[in-house]
């Protein structure tokens, strides 16, 4: 009728948050099987593996980019991954701020989904501090880079290749352009502390880095921040020396190496599987007990609104902090002098659950699919779901259903359990409670 406007249909946050992920994808996908992009033959399969690899900042490759893929190619492959770790909506909005265009309301609530904030108020000054922050921190490790390899590649190699791993370590991709990733540089000291610092730093989150930047002091800092800063600490602690204890005697690994040498190698494969994926030494080389705990750091992740992705630090330990309230019979978990909601443990359990039911599902249906030992097959799948992008060496073996099925599990693992199920079920707020009743458990 005349006069009454019809309702606008408004597409939901999650859909654009995985809507932009999969253009990307296509995308990235076409240009990757242009002539010209690589130097021999790759099927569309692996075209579309890669892409979504470098789009879900995931680092594992069917082919080795360096030798595979040509200038272009590579190009490409920077591209999806800084848009990929940043988001592709943040550069809209960047375009649109670079332009002076007015940034709407729906926008902001899109840019307010893929940060996990809680209000739209001050969205765009966080959008605008991310991007001063990545160019910057970007800039100038590539500088430190490029004048480290310019006495063994020379400045115009030196200076691409600073570039390249750069963006890649920043957005926690672990794509190299190395045959043999970093293992070349495993006693590299520059190249392992200049790398590991910048995937760390994208690991934190860009609301974390948001929040210092704001508060100079440890005791304004939001319990996030908090969480983040102490638990990134203590956990890659605890990682860099059970990596080092579990392999000081495996001489495959670092068993022949000197002191200092395996301290720098057990550091950086302490600390990379929760974000980056780089390694300097071979995984498929490691002791089963090493292997099974990389997985646990892979399963766990990073920070929310990262460039990493995972069931993320700070949901795990949520989930430890309300077992341990449990257990002192205490109704809320409680850290730094506050306490954290139930909707919050709720929420921690139902993304660690949902993340456990889509790893399982999927080593379940590559054990079917794939003629593959279980331990690199298990191994792979959980490398997929936290986007880290280590291997034992695999990847190459996958049949074509199997890199179907991984680049499922990448893309969930990019977007989020929690967003994949916004995206298939529509939940419903209800206003009433069943009476209780008692059930018994453990």
């Amino acid at each position: 009728m005349r006069g009454i406007k019809k309702k606008r249909n408004v597409v939901s946050p999650p859909v654009i948050i995985a809507g932009s992920f999969l253009f990307l994808i296509m995308i990235g996908t076409l240009c990757l099987k242009l002539p010209f992009a690589t130097t021999t033959y790759i099927s569309w399969t692996d075209a579309l593996f890669v892409a979504t690899s470098a789009t879900t900042v995931t680092g594992l490759s069917v082919f080795d980019p360096g030798t595979t893929l040509t200038l272009f190619g590579e190009i490409v492959l920077m591209i999806l991954i800084q848009c990929g770790g940043i988001g592709l909506m943040t550069f809209a909005v960047a375009i649109l701020i670079i332009l002076k265009k007015k940034i709407g309301l729906q926008n902001r609530i899109y840019m307010q989904e893929s940060f996990n904030q809680e209000s739209i108020g001050g969205i765009i000054k966080l959008v605008k501090l991310i991007l001063s922050f990545v160019l910057s921190v970007q800039l100038f490790t590539i500088i430190i880079l490029t004048l480290h390899w310019i006495p063994i590649f020379g400045f115009k190699d030196a200076l691409y290749l600073s570039v390249f791993h750069v963006i890649s370590a920043f957005n926690n991709a672990g794509f190299s352009l190395f045959p043999d990733n970093l293992i070349g540089f495993a006693n590299d000291p520059i190249v392992n502390i200049v790398l590991s610092a910048l995937f760390i730093l994208g690991g934190l989150g860009f609301t974390v880095l948001y929040d210092i930047h704001q508060k100079k002091s440890f005791k304004e800092w939001s319990l996030h921040t908090k969480m983040m800063i102490v638990g990134t600490i203590i956990i890659n602690v605890v990682a860099v020396v059970i990596v080092f204890l579990l392999e000081y005697d495996n001489p495959a690994t670092i068993g022949n190496m000197l002191l200092y040498e395996k301290v720098m190698v057990s550091y950086f494969q302490g600390v990379s599987p929760r974000t980056a994926g780089f390694n300097t030494i071979n995984y498929g080389d490691m002791k089963d007990p090493t292997i099974l705990f990389t997985m646990v750091l892979m399963f766990i992740g990073a920070g929310s609104a990262s460039t990493a992705s995972g069931i993320k630090l700070t949901t795990f330990m949520v989930i430890i902090l309300a077992t341990i309230a449990f257990l002192r019979q205490r109704s809320e978990p409680e850290l730094f002098g506050r306490s954290i909601r139930i909707d919050i443990v709720i929420r921690s359990l139902a993304i660690a659950t949902i993340g456990l039911f889509i790893v399982f599902s999927f080593m379940f249906m590559l054990t079917i699919t794939e003629k593959i030992p279980f331990l690199p097959l298990a191994f792979e799948v959980v490398s997929a779901f936290g986007t880290v992008g280590l291997s034992m060496g695999i990847t190459a073996q996958l049949s074509d259903i199997g890199e179907l099925l991984l680049c499922m599990v990448m893309f969930v693992g990019r977007i989020g359990p929690l967003t994949l199920f916004f995206l298939l079920m529509k939940p419903k707020k209800i206003h009433y409670r069943y009476p209780y009743d008692q059930v018994f458990t453990g």
